[in-house]
């Protein structure tokens, strides 16, 4: 009996001292949550309830030298209620108003709003949804409606936001103008100008906004205030013309389609600042149609074909081998060099002619004699005269995505003996549109190469804080008499009946540039078939020029046509000729009689009949702009006038007595 109970004893003992140890193990469990692990505990709560969000900032607006608005960052939201936040007095005194403003603002019966609401507050619904993509203005207003006017403790208004980016302008310039997009794991995508600018002035600096879970496990904003605000990001003002944008976008299109191109771009640059005032890229679609594939005319580097004779002769004659009346031999338009042969576009070819007639018929087999038997000896005076030019680099743009070209150096891999007449007319070397464009701008800009120039200023509101001033790659290309003959060798391709651009003549405006046809032996959808790149480069007006120009067209049909003047020329022309009619150079003339007694009897005979006509404001509609003005001037009318052609509408109605009218603006179609 004894025994049993002392087993008994130490078996208490023993769970009394389990117990015990258990209780100390928990007090210290307890103390360490506390004192040593309490912080990591408490912020593991908080994550399950409140957390800390993200706000992007409203990316800068990117705008054209006009001021018109490229892309911009607009904010769309997100429109909530929480209808147990709200007591029943303020919801019987408000629910109605609430409803009839709701029904005023989106369109739809008070009733709708009535019953979705009172079945979101008898369900106790603390995240009802009520609106998307509401547009800041009706936000704003929204804000003001009867009960969402207490805020969201009290009157169960709650919102949230996100920033999107549009696009004014739609498709028009859309890889140029660009995007700046960031993945799941934080890397960014950059394309175009709202890429190349994003980090340094468009992107902004991120805000914080505190939110809580609520019972649907939605997360909601914790009062109207963000523990940081965003810091919306610069705006960029770019050199982009809008005018001329649309016109080279409408001028490449309507040409990739007749001639069912693969895919083709267009750039105008302003000869002396470098400026580009439009650059369109089109490809191709499956279907047919066309829109911003790939930014061509920065990133596809490729064979020029003729447009590289410019750079050939300008070596030639800087390096005085030929001079612009030295005679070649074009045979009968074939040359035999090793076991290749040079080919001239015209069967029989064009017998022994100049140079300056070579380069405007643009014979291969006159450029490949003129540089191969002038440089087979120092193959690399040839290339570095080049290189000296500038035409092996780059020219450091903005905007990523560079295609490099390429200019082989005597030794290296793929040269041979046939690189000097090859590379004369634009094989065997490699640029891209806008590296060609530089070349040809330089030429009209008196041997001062430019660097292609996309952003004018960098703003905060309209304040200037960064302003992009003109670049000089090279200061001069070559000397001044190569400059002059080059000039004049380029304008002769357009004005000589017989040079391959004559067909781009036109009496009211001049121009000067280069045709090129080359061949592209590799198309990826049939491997076999020979296609071809077309291309027009070069500047306007030819005597004083204001802007330069190249189209490059890729793989037309050939059954329609594929040499570079008929092909790339009409866009090239329809560009300069619409931009000329806007913007003509005119030659101020001093009159020999300023006050010729005839044009001074006609004028005041003119006068005098409108005022005597004319008692009412008249009706000048369908009239021509210089028409109308000239009879509303006369009545003694401060007449503005917008847009170009024939009155479309005037701001002051016809019958309108003239006495009570200062001012009248025209619109013109």
């Amino acid at each position: 009996m004894a025994i049993s109970e002392k087993n008994i004893m130490n078996r208490l003992y023993l769970v009394a001292g389990v117990l015990f140890l258990f209780a100390i193990a928990v007090v210290v469990k307890l103390a360490n949550i506390q004192m040593v692990e309490g912080e990591t505990y408490k912020e593991l709560a908080m994550q399950k309830t409140e957390r800390m969000f993200t706000i992007q900032p409203n990316r800068g607006n990117i705008y054209a030298d006009d001021g018109s608005l490229l892309a911009a960052s607009v904010a769309k939201y997100e429109i909530r209620f929480d209808a147990n936040t709200v007591n029943n007095k303020d919801w019987n005194d408000n629910i109605v108003p609430l409803c009839d403003s709701l029904a005023q603002l989106f369109k739809k019966p008070a009733s709708y709003y009535l019953r979705m609401l009172r079945k979101a507050r008898a369900n106790k619904n603390g995240y009802k949804l009520i609106a998307k993509n509401v547009e800041y203005l009706d936000y704003a207003r929204m804000r003001k409606f009867p009960l969402f006017k207490y805020g969201p403790n009290r009157g169960g208004f709650m919102e949230s936001h996100r920033v999107v980016r549009e696009y004014p302008l739609g498709k028009i310039a859309a890889r140029s103008i660009g995007y700046e997009r960031v993945d799941e794991k934080g890397h960014f995508t950059r394309v175009g100008l709202d890429g190349a600018f994003g980090k340094e002035y468009l992107r902004g600096n991120e805000g914080k906004r505190l939110k809580q879970k609520s019972a649907g496990s939605q997360w909601k904003p914790v009062g109207f205030d963000n523990i940081i605000e965003p810091q919306d990001g610069r705006d960029i003002v770019t050199t982009i013309n809008t005018n001329i944008q649309d016109i080279a976008h409408h001028a490449l299109l309507k040409q990739l389609e007749h001639y069912k191109a693969d895919h083709g771009c267009v750039v105008v640059m302003e000869t002396n600042t470098g400026q580009i005032k439009a650059i369109s890229n089109l490809g191709r679609t499956e279907e047919g149609k066309y829109y911003e594939r790939l930014n061509y005319a920065v990133g596809e580097s490729h064979e020029p074909g003729s447009t590289f004779k410019l750079m050939s002769l300008v070596a030639a004659l800087e390096d005085k081998k030929v001079d612009t009346s030295s005679i070649v031999d074009t045979e009968n338009g074939r040359w035999r060099i090793y076991d290749r042969t040079v080919r001239d576009s015209k069967w029989g070819g064009y017998g022994k002619i100049s140079v300056s007639d070579a380069f405007a018929l643009s014979s291969n087999t006159a450029f490949a004699k003129i540089i191969h038997e002038n440089y087979k000896n120092e193959p690399r005076k040839y290339v570095d005269r080049l290189m000296n030019m500038g035409l092996h680099k780059n020219l450091e743009l903005p905007i990523i995505g560079e295609g490099q070209p390429v200019l082989r150096y005597p030794g290296e891999k793929g040269w041979s003996g046939i690189s000097l007449a090859w590379m004369s007319h634009g094989y065997e070397v490699s640029m891209t549109p806008l590296q060609t464009l530089a070349f040809y701008n330089a030429i009209a800009n008196n041997g001062k190469m430019v660097r292609p120039q996309f952003i004018k200023e960098a703003r905060v509101g309209k304040k200037v804080i960064k302003k992009f001033d003109v670049e000089v790659i090279n200061p001069s290309i070559c000397s001044q008499e190569t400059v002059r003959k080059a000039q004049k060798l380029l304008k002769s391709v357009v004005d000589k009946k017989y040079g391959t651009g004559h067909g781009l003549y036109s009496k009211s405006f001049s121009m000067a540039g280069k045709t090129g046809t080359c061949q592209k032996n590799y198309v990826a959808k049939d491997p076999d078939k020979l296609a071809y790149i077309s291309t027009f480069v070069g500047y306007f007006p030819a005597d004083e020029p204001q802007y330069s120009c190249i189209v490059v067209i890729h793989e037309p049909d050939k059954s329609v046509g594929y040499y570079g003047a008929d092909v790339s020329g009409p866009v090239f022309k329809s560009v300069a000729q619409k931009i000329y009619s806007s913007s003509p150079t005119v030659d101020e003339v001093v009159p020999v009689n300023p006050k010729a007694n005839e044009l001074e009897k006609a004028y005041e005979a003119f006068y005098a009949h409108a005022q005597k006509t004319y008692q009412d404001v008249p009706n000048v509609k369908g009239m021509s702009g210089m028409d109308a003005v000239s009879i509303l001037e006369n009545l003694g009318v401060e007449v503005e006038v917008k847009g170009n052609g024939k009155v479309k509408s005037q701001s002051v109605a016809s019958g309108t007595k003239l006495k009570n009218v200062k001012k009248i603006v025209l619109q013109l179609s």
